[in-house]
């Protein structure tokens, strides 16, 4: 996934997507470049209107996504309730070590 967005943040600065700017882009993210990685996404997109295809991108539906993160956030809640109770328990446990 790096390697996508090396190439988005190349295209939005510059336009110019070569080996070499992927390589610097990905060393500067604290990434070690695989040539082989990036020669095959370069050659992927070698005929993608860039602009185009986030444009299309853009104009999807994603209705479904805030539904779906509404659902998670009361299981996500419930955990750390649960985590919560369980580190109570082992402090409490740990008090009664010590008088």
């Amino acid at each position: 996934m790096e390697y996508v967005y090396a190439a988005l943040l190349l295209h939005k600065a510059s336009g110019k997507l070569t080996a070499k700017a992927m390589e610097d882009v990905l060393t500067a993210a604290g990434s070690t470049p695989d040539k082989g990685r990036i020669k095959a996404l370069l050659a992927a997109l070698k005929d993608v209107d860039i602009d185009e295809a986030l444009k299309s991108a853009a104009a999807m539906p994603v209705a479904a996504a805030p539904a779906a993160a509404g659902a998670a956030a009361p299981a996500e809640a419930k955990k750390e309730e649960e985590e919560e109770e369980k580190e109570e328990e082992f402090t409490a446990g740990l008090g009664s070590l010590f008088g």
